[in-house]
């Protein structure tokens, strides 16, 4: 009998919707993902979609693994589980890899593969932000002692300030808009570079779309998004209660790391072909956000 995919759940977080895997491709990733699991003698007769942008996230049945399936060219893969290893072994709170397979990157039809534990939610339930500043600062001081390399938060910055430059790349951005994005993101660079504060590997999008509640405590989930900067950058991502909980960060850092991720993800949603639900709606609201905040150019 063959086996069914069906779709469970699409979240929609700041990172995500800027590219989707095509709906034709959809139908062979499911089909590499299993004929890889099949291949370790597990059975994957049932996929269940988790999450579909850039790439496919499965869990598999009744094997329950989670299969993260991207286009061959897609080399993040490998980074992803280099480091996924190298922080569990640091004792970092971050989702492993399934252990009843080869880790690594398995390569089928034209697709990377990656196969990771899943795990079953404990509760639906707010996370308590006691507890997420908790988790996401022993997820740093492990990752002070993991020397990978990784681009800089500020290659962000200056995407986005491409994307507010063309409007060639934006050409639904108002003109208004257009110069409020270019002074937030300009100014907000040079004072955060001025600061000069201290730098280290970051998870780069620890938002709760990124964290599991599970029986193992609070896990951190894709890794693709590293990056290093300061540990506020990270703070930033996660709901404003969470630094307040975070020992020894800097709050005025914080605000204007916290309007720069505003400003970031406001100009990803005005890309072009963006394929974020409502991301016009989104970049509207943030927009707004952001002009009540009083940001001047300076």
């Amino acid at each position: 009998m063959p086996g069914s995919y069906r779709l469970e759940k699409v979240a929609a977080f700041e990172g995500e919707g800027r590219a989707r895997m095509q709906a034709s491709d959809v139908s062979r990733a499911v089909a590499a993902a299993r004929s890889i699991v099949s291949s370790f003698g597990l059975t994957a007769d049932d996929a269940i979609v988790l999450h579909d942008s850039n790439k496919l996230t499965l869990r598999l049945l009744p094997c329950d693994v989670v299969a993260r399936v991207a286009p061959a060219a897609d080399q993040v893969a490998r980074f992803e589980v280099e480091l996924a290893q190298r922080l569990a072994g640091a004792g970092c709170p971050v989702a492993a890899l399934d252990p009843r397979v080869e880790p690594r990157v398995h390569e089928r039809d034209g697709f990377v593969v990656t196969l990771w534990t899943y795990y079953e939610p404990v509760s639906s339930r707010e996370i308590s932000p006691i507890d997420y500043a908790e988790a996401l600062e022993r997820l740093h001081a492990g990752m002070r002692e993991v020397d990978v390399p990784a681009p800089h938060f500020m290659d962000r910055v200056e995407h986005a300030q491409r994307l507010v430059a063309s409007r060639e790349l934006t050409p639904e951005l108002a003109d208004a808009d257009r110069e409020l994005l270019d002074d937030t993101l300009r100014r907000l660079r040079r004072v955060i570079g001025e600061r000069g504060a201290a730098e280290q590997l970051l998870h780069g999008e620890p938002h709760p779309g990124n964290v599991l509640s599970t029986e193992h405590g609070l896990l951190f989930i894709d890794l693709e998004t590293c990056c290093r900067g300061p540990v506020e950058f990270d703070l930033a991502h996660a709901p404003e209660e969470v630094g307040e909980h975070y020992a020894g960060m800097s709050p005025a850092l914080l605000r204007e790391c916290r309007t720069l991720v505003l400003a970031i993800i406001a100009t990803w949603r005005w890309e072009r072909g963006d394929q974020l639900p409502n991301g016009r709606r989104l970049g509207a609201e943030w927009l707004d956000r952001i002009r009540a905040l009083g940001v001047t150019s300076g």
